[in-house]
């Protein structure tokens, strides 16, 4: 994991990536994953996304990942709460009602430091990662959730058009990536207006992966 870029990103507050509501996508679907409430959703890589705001708004617990420590200042206070602050190992947990975020690397949590997962919602992690790190992020997040069940948020576009993040990802990868855990569907297919950053014409995916169990 990339610390310096994605730390450089926040302080220079280039964060294209960041939503000013929540993602309509999350909106439209979440439902989908039959949750009751009091539910604990993990986020990767989480940044201050206002979708943790509108899940907490709907009676969910959450946890997060996210390397800046800038970015989670930043999304409490948009919250309007204070943080107790503890430190485990190389990470940071930063936690309030309802709320625990992972400061630091995700390859440094543990199942046992996270706790209890009862579902994903990756709308910002897949797509950050070049594909040589995927197939690491991909093993290690069903080793640290065992393997609960995710709404999945990607992105496909003409790569030499383009470089990421976001990454372009087929539905190919996807399924190289989890058909072995979870059965996958695709909920539905968007096009993104105006191209992705303006450069070029790009799908939004969102995916439903259900256990097997």
């Amino acid at each position: 994991m990339n610390v310096d870029f994605w730390n450089q990103k926040w302080v220079k507050n280039e964060i294209g990536f960041h939503e000013s509501s929540p993602n309509p996508l999350l909106v439209a679907y979440f439902k989908e994953l039959k949750l009751v409430e009091n539910s604990r959703i993990f986020l990767p890589l989480c940044g201050k996304t206002l979708d943790i705001a509108w899940l907490l708004s709907k009676g969910y617990r959450v946890a997060g990942a996210e390397l800046s420590k800038l970015a989670i200042e930043q999304l409490f206070e948009g919250l309007g709460v204070e943080p107790e602050i503890t430190e485990h190992g190389n990470v940071s947990l930063y936690s309030a009602k309802n709320i625990d975020i992972f400061v630091g690397d995700i390859f440094d949590l543990s199942r046992e430091l996270i706790g209890r997962v009862d579902a994903i919602y990756d709308r910002a992690a897949l797509v950050a990662l070049p594909e040589e790190m995927r197939k690491k992020y991909t093993k290690h997040l069903l080793e640290i959730t065992g393997i609960a069940e995710q709404l999945l948020i990607t992105f496909e576009y003409d790569p030499s058009l383009m470089g990421g993040p976001p990454f372009s990802l087929n539905s190919e990868e996807v399924n190289q990536h989890y058909k072995g855990a979870y059965a996958l569907t695709l909920l539905e297919s968007i096009s993104v207006p105006g191209g992705l950053k303006g450069i070029c014409a790009a799908t939004e995916h969102i995916w439903l992966l259900k256990n097997y169990l």
